[in-house]
């Protein structure tokens, strides 16, 4: 089994939805050698787990998502 790589993130680097894609640049991933794109919503929870690769995409501490009021 294969170890998670987290993610952390800051409220700016999430899309206006309060997500991110994986494979994502700031997870440090080769993008030709890896999975299909996947949508991960992390501002519903704080955090997000990529089915496919296992990258867990969190906020940092003391970060909030300030998205639909």
């Amino acid at each position: 089994m294969s170890k998670s790589f987290l993610v952390e993130l800051l409220a700016a680097d999430l899309n206006d939805q309060g997500g991110v894609y994986c494979p994502n640049p700031k997870a440090d991933m080769a993008l030709w050698n890896s999975h299909p794109r996947v949508y991960l919503d992390v501002a519903r929870t704080g955090e997000a787990k990529c089915a496919y690769c296992g990258t867990v995409y969190k906020l940092k501490d003391g970060e909030h998502f300030g998205g639909h009021h």
